[in-house]
């Protein structure tokens, strides 16, 4: 056996006594893990190709099938684990960078459960949101210093361009590209039903999906992809993509392969070439510079599209997101490092980056400390799982949330992290057409509708427990969040109070 040998992560476990040789399974796994034997009349399967994908096992007839994690395993060891050995082997035998997807997986601590919300009893008495008005509506974009009046007395409208959004809740960057046309679609068409908007990433926007536009937000990356007057126009908000939670510092980058057709076209670039987006812009490399951009960009849209700057989660985030806000932008968005993504070199994914929490605490408290806190709306993502890390992360200073791997999963994914590959079996993460159509965009959207309404009705559940009828009553109030299991200093950044005080 060869040194560099790998024994398969999953097995495929199947019980003969109802398999029916119906070949389903082998039919829908584009991984080929499934194979007919013609003159045994029998299944087998190839566990080494399997990525526990759950496609085979959600689709057999008689439910013969099932994936369980291997036992196999080396001489145990505290330090070398077995996935840092498999890892050396493979780079050993390749030579090659390791990529993976679909956010950090490692054992990190995850601060919005170390958080507990309070709630009213008595003097402060909790609300009804059935019975008694509940306002989850949010404005991003700056808000005015002062009121002003005219000489009648009148308010001037003096309020530069705002998103408005009838939940804390946006879908977040996924490139038409990465993800599949069916999957670009869900997203547009829930987020028109929902009063929502959902991010083109920086991939361009299909021309099908412009009747999508007072619903997108419109992305700028480093390789300017698709980008245009028409497409700029087109959506309800600009976003400069400056980085991103699962690659800080590291630049985009999609395959050839999956560069064909609409794609190819959307992005404006050849089929099968690759699409590099490098690490910085080159014409941004100061605050100055960014300026430049942000200004350009209102001018291309005559000032009628708040302008958003996304960035990373990185140690010195407050003092970036102070420098963006005094920039001309509106939002500012930060994406915490356990945000997902189709590809990301393994070791940036898992070693780069700070968790959100932390970042979003540091960053609405220099604002609010610097007196520039309504110069910029901030959103914020990297792993957003429910309503509750929702009304959390709106407590310690978000004005609203962008949701990624929650939003996929919720149409299908099951996280088998092999987004890389372009084999999704569910027809999210490819552009293979045999795929992509296993991806039903009328189930789609209704599902991620689904979705958003259960969490908006529980957004108001716990506000109601809280006393609270309204998100923007809710913004910073760190005084309805308790710790639990949190030392001193993270108390602090967070500025919240431990369970018990």
């Amino acid at each position: 056996m060869p040194v560099n040998y790998l024994y398969p992560e999953y097995e495929i476990v199947r019980n003969y006594d109802r398999c029916i040789v119906c070949r389903a399974c082998e039919r829908q796994c584009a991984n080929e893990a499934h194979e007919y034997l013609e003159d045994k009349n029998k299944m087998v399967c190839d566990d080494a190709k399997c990525v526990n994908c759950h496609r085979c096992v959600s689709l057999c007839p008689t439910r013969a099938l099932k994936i369980v994690k291997s036992d196999h395993t080396f001489k145990e060891n505290g330090n070398w684990t077995k996935k840092i050995i498999n890892e050396v082997y493979k780079q050993a035998g390749s030579g090659g960078v390791l990529l993976s997807s679909m956010g950090n997986p490692e054992h990190y601590p995850v601060y919005f459960d170390k958080i507990l919300l309070n709630a009213s009893q008595v003097t402060n008495p909790p609300i009804d949101p059935l019975r008694e008005p509940m306002e989850t509506k949010v404005f991003l974009g700056a808000k005015p210093a002062k009121i002003e009046r005219d000489e009648n007395g009148k308010l001037k409208r003096n309020t530069p361009p705002h998103l408005t959004l009838s939940m804390p809740i946006m879908f977040s960057a996924m490139s038409y590209g990465s993800i599949s046309y069916n999957a670009h679609e869900s997203l547009a068409r829930a987020a028109k039903e929902l009063g929502i908007l959902y991010n083109t990433g920086e991939g361009g926007l299909h021309e099908d999906f412009a009747q999508y536009g007072e619903n997108t937000i419109v992305q700028v990356a480093s390789g300017r992809f698709g980008v245009h007057t028409t497409y700029l126009n087109t959506g309800a908000a600009v976003e400069i993509k400056m980085g991103q939670g699962a690659k800080p510092g590291i630049g985009g980058h999609l395959p050839g392969t999956k560069i064909v057709g609409d794609v190819s076209k959307t992005r404006m670039i050849p089929e099968g070439s690759d699409s590099i987006s490098p690490a910085p812009h080159h014409d941004i490399y100061s605050i100055e510079d960014l300026r430049q951009l942000v200004y350009s960009l209102k001018e291309a849209t005559a000032y009628t599209k708040p302008v958003i700057v996304k960035i990373a989660a990185v140690h010195n985030i407050s003092a970036i997101a102070s420098g963006i806000a005094r920039s001309g932008a509106d939002i500012i968005s930060i994406d915490g490092f356990r945000g997902g993504t189709g590809a990301a070199p393994t070791r940036i994914r898992d070693n780069v980056g700070i968790p959100i929490e932390l970042a979003l605490a540091s960053v609405d408290k220099r604002l609010r400390d610097e007196g520039i806190r309504d110069n910029v709306s901030i959103v914020v993502g990297g792993s957003i799982r429910s309503s509750a890390d929702i009304v959390k992360a709106v407590a310690l200073g978000a004005d609203c949330v962008y949701i990624g791997t929650s939003a996929l999963l919720a149409i299908g994914c099951h996280l088998c992290r092999s987004c890389q590959t372009g084999k999704c079996n569910w027809g999210i993460a490819t552009q293979r057409e045999d795929l992509v159509k296993r991806l039903n965009p009328n189930i789609g959207y209704k599902r991620l509708v689904n979705l958003m309404t259960a969490w908006q009705h529980e957004i108001k559940e716990m506000m109601g427990g809280m006393g609270i009828n309204s998100i923007e009553s809710l913004r910073g109030n760190r005084l309805m969040l308790r710790g639990v299991g949190l030392n001193e200093k993270e108390l602090e950044i967070l500025g919240i109070n431990h369970a018990g005080e």
